[in-house]
């Protein structure tokens, strides 16, 4: 059975470099207000299969929560897993008084996105050669 626990950011470094940057140095996949931020881990059994970080923030007068470093093991994709994840780390986002969830989001994920309910809020940018675009959610309308 899936359980969703709070880890530590040094958890989420392996799944974010196999999964996200394999091709990139370790240190890749770290950011540097990690320490900041509220790091989730998707388990099955003792097994971690998916990470997800989110930090919440001030600005212009209201909190807002982004969320980054989005893995699933590709053994658990398209299995409701990161699904699980996106519903938690909401309702996370909500009760920390976050009025909008936002995130920098790999292009060919964009439909994974949309279905709760995030639109694109800005234009393509590229990180290396993979298109992205950030997407958000107005919390405060879709609680």
């Amino acid at each position: 059975m899936l359980k969703i626990k709070t880890i530590t950011p040094e958890q989420t470094y392996p799944l974010r470099h196999a999964v996200l940057w394999p091709d990139k140095p370790y240190a890749f996949v770290r950011v540097d207000n990690d320490h900041e931020g509220y790091h989730y881990g998707a388990f099955e059994g003792e097994e971690l299969i998916a990470v997800i970080s989110l930090f919440v923030y001030p600005d212009d007068g209201r909190l807002v929560a982004r969320f980054r470093k989005f893995a699933t093991h590709p053994d658990w994709q398209r299995k409701g897993v990161g699904s699980q994840l996106m519903q938690h780390i909401r309702k996370e986002a909500l009760r920390m008084e976050a009025t909008r969830l936002w995130c920098d989001a790999r292009l060919d994920a964009a439909d994974f996105y949309r279905r709760f309910g995030m639109q694109p809020i800005s234009d393509v940018f590229y990180k290396g050669p993979i298109p992205y675009a950030a997407y958000a959610v107005d919390l405060s309308a879709h609680s």
